[in-house]
């Protein structure tokens, strides 16, 4: 049984379509009927589309999209001449941690503040409520299996779990030597070997909007947990504030954001043995004019495509430098993806791979690039199913 409604998502004027299941109860059902009838005026205090120039946006109707810039000739090889970039949905209050559901077609993006993750269809374009209550997730991906796992990033949470597919929820790791996680952030499976790997910087509880204030117990961090044992190690303590981190296409490079270094954020490239050790720690790219980094991820080419926008320092100029940024195997970025909003964090999907996800403030965006996720294909390739 599904009765669609218009809903109040974030007590900001915004309208659309939500689709109930029968999972909800009767009360709930009826709570949200009532809430439909009332008249949307009240937006939030300092979140208004007008001013921040969302509700106005548009697609461009020209092609190829100015919103796409090229910044060196060989971006050009990625930018599809007639797609666009679309928004999917918007009025949340900060968007991270977007991943792509192959089984079901689905895009699962962590609405932090709201305490909840939200999903969109691909086939229908409908937006829902995956999870209530979702311990201010953040970052999020997919086992070998296909299973959903997220960083709980406060809250009851401070922890990683994996959703399984009759919808238990499995509690992967939630202390390293006695102490709780400061607050997951990021995650990535290591294919090779179904290792899962998580930064932990204490962003989460710093204060009482995307996360409960808390104790840090442990150092900035990133973890690794055994894809066969389960058994957690720290494998770094010496990154400024730990965020977005991904793999090389081969699994023998491991990329980890710091996004607290000083004076500019820095990704870090380091290498990695088949056991999970690293070494030869390298500096592989400097964020500088005021960029800021967030999430990331890796094309089929070796091309990092990550989320961008201010530092937040005064000189900055948000609206230059919010969207994504391409950056190529040397370090040089060639390409940037314009966003009316900051990006934190993005995605590759949709049936071939190729559909870049942008989780960005109060909205997502979506872009078709010719290019394909590294890592969903070589999950593909492990289930035997890759896109064709």
């Amino acid at each position: 049984m599904k009765k669609s409604f218009v809903a109040v998502l974030t007590g900001v004027a915004v309208l659309f379509c939500l689709s109930v299941t029968s999972t909800y109860s009767a009360e709930k059902e009826k709570a949200a009927v009532k809430a439909a009838t009332s008249v949307l005026t009240q937006p939030i205090a300092g979140i208004d589309g007008q001013q921040r120039g969302i509700a106005s946006w548009k697609p461009s109707t020209r092609y190829p999209d100015p919103a796409i810039e090229v910044l060196d000739p060989s971006f050009l090889k990625y930018r599809i001449f007639n797609a666009s970039v679309e928004m999917l949905a918007t009025g949340f209050r900060w968007m991270e941690g977007p991943v792509w559901m192959e089984k079901g077609g689905y895009l699962l993006v962590s609405d932090i503040p709201n305490n909840r993750i939200i999903r969109w269809d691909e086939k229908t374009g409908k937006i829902s409520i995956y999870r209530e209550s979702s311990n201010y997730a953040n970052g999020s991906t997919v086992d070998l299996e296909g299973r959903f796992i997220t960083c709980e990033q406060s809250g009851k949470g401070r922890r990683i779990t994996r959703t399984e597919h009759d919808g238990k929820i499995t509690v992967l790791a939630d202390t390293y030597d006695g102490k709780r996680f400061n607050s997951p952030n990021d995650i990535v499976v290591r294919v090779s070997d179904g290792s899962i790997w998580f930064t932990d910087p204490p962003f989460g509880i710093g204060n009482n909007y995307e996360g409960r204030t808390a104790k840090s117990e442990l150092p900035h961090a990133v973890y690794r947990i055994d894809g066969k044992t389960g058994k957690v190690t720290q494998v770094l303590n010496d990154v400024a504030g730990p965020n977005g981190l991904m793999f090389s296409q081969d699994d023998k490079k491991l990329y980890v954001i710091a996004s607290r270094a000083e004076p500019n954020r820095l990704i870090w490239v380091y290498d990695v043995d088949e056991n999970g050790n690293l070494s030869n720690k390298t500096k592989f790219f400097e964020a500088l004019n005021y960029g800021a980094l967030d999430g990331m991820r890796l094309d089929v080419d070796g091309n990092i495509w990550a989320g961008w926008g201010s530092s937040g320092a005064l000189g900055a100029n948000p609206e230059a430098l919010d969207g994504v940024i391409v950056i190529n195997p040397a370090g040089k970025i060639i390409g940037h993806i314009h966003t009316p909003e900051r990006c934190a964090n993005v995605a590759f999907g949709g049936e071939m791979y190729n559909r870049l996800f942008m989780a960005c403030g109060h909205s997502i965006y979506a872009v078709y690039v010719n290019t394909q996720g590294a890592e969903n294909v070589e999950k593909a390739k492990k289930r035997g199913s890759a896109a064709q």
